[in-house]
């Protein structure tokens, strides 16, 4: 059994670059089978056919790259990280049936090698740096092919509480793309780098006050919040009741705020209020980062 952290992904402008493991977890059960082709679906919920999809995908990518003879398997997938949600629920499922097949073909992959891995399945690095690797992450993919380099990660203390509010509104990373614009202005550019290299800056010291504010994005949110009711408000909203900075969790629909343990009721409270303003139920969760990545829990 492997289990695997949600996160939360571009926090802010760092597109496709930043990413940060949450202490909500799925865990996937991974189980050699008798037959030699076989992908076996034993879900303790309902696990569609996109899932089995995926899963057999990955399989796939993990036994040509370790260079094995595929073997059949079955896998079962139980936890609470919600799916469409924007908080990496395809990377807790891929490094989760990945990890396990590894375990079972004897660790031909390191740590390094799943996120690569697990980027080439996503086609971005940021979640699957941080649910395999855990903490705050910076990953980094070669410019020309886009090709996996690596990471640097950051540990985060757990006195920095992260405010998740998650909607009744599903989204799909891969059409919320669709939303977002062919071209950018250069200044619009300028000011979101600007914003997450100094947000990188501030978790990297560990500097938190200096996160106040620190969210300008001009690459995504403009383009996708729009379409979540209520989401531009909360991350207003949740500010507005003391936490340092919030933003888009990945491509959404949850909405994050970073703040102190003192003032995560009331952020979380004002956040949920705005979806209920414009009557969209919230589901609020008070997490911690998680800075220990994926764990393989039982090999049996």
């Amino acid at each position: 059994m492997v289990r695997v952290p949600g996160s939360t992904s571009n926090c802010g402008a760092g597109f496709d670059s930043l990413g940060l493991a949450l202490a909500v977890h799925n865990r996937v059960t991974v189980t050699r089978s008798a037959e030699a082709n076989d992908v076996a679906v034993r879900p303790s919920g309902a696990t569609d056919a996109a899932a089995r999809e995926m899963v057999e995908t990955a399989a796939g990518r993990f036994f040509a790259t370790a260079q094995l003879t595929a073997f059949g398997f079955t896998f079962a997938i139980a936890g609470e990280v919600p799916p469409a949600r924007g908080l990496g629920s395809s990377v807790t499922v891929l490094a989760g049936v990945v990890s396990g097949l590894n375990v079972l073909a004897g660790e031909p992959l390191d740590r390094s090698a799943l996120v690569a891995l697990v980027t080439a399945l996503e086609g971005h690095p940021d979640n699957a740096a941080a649910g395999v690797l855990g903490g705050f992450c910076v990953a980094r993919c070669a410019a020309e092919t886009g090709v996996y380099v690596d990471t640097v990660r950051v540990a985060v203390p757990a006195e920095v509480k992260f405010v998740v509010v998650s909607p009744s509104v599903e989204v799909v990373t891969k059409a919320s793309r669709g939303a977002l614009p062919a071209q950018l202005r250069f200044f619009d550019a300028v000011k979101s780098v600007n914003s997450a290299v100094y947000l990188t800056a501030a978790f990297a010291t560990g500097d938190y006050a200096k996160l106040r504010g620190a969210v300008s994005d001009f690459f995504h949110e403009p383009y996708r919040l729009p379409g979540i009711p209520g989401a531009r408000a909360a991350i207003d909203a949740g500010v507005a009741a003391g936490a340092l900075t919030g933003w888009l969790s990945g491509s959404g629909s949850s909405v994050l705020a970073v703040c102190l343990a003192p003032e995560a009721a009331a952020v979380g409270g004002a956040m949920q209020a705005a979806f209920d303003a414009v009557n969209v139920p919230s589901e609020v969760r008070v997490l911690t980062a998680d800075n220990e990545g994926l764990v393989v829990e039982s090999r049996a």
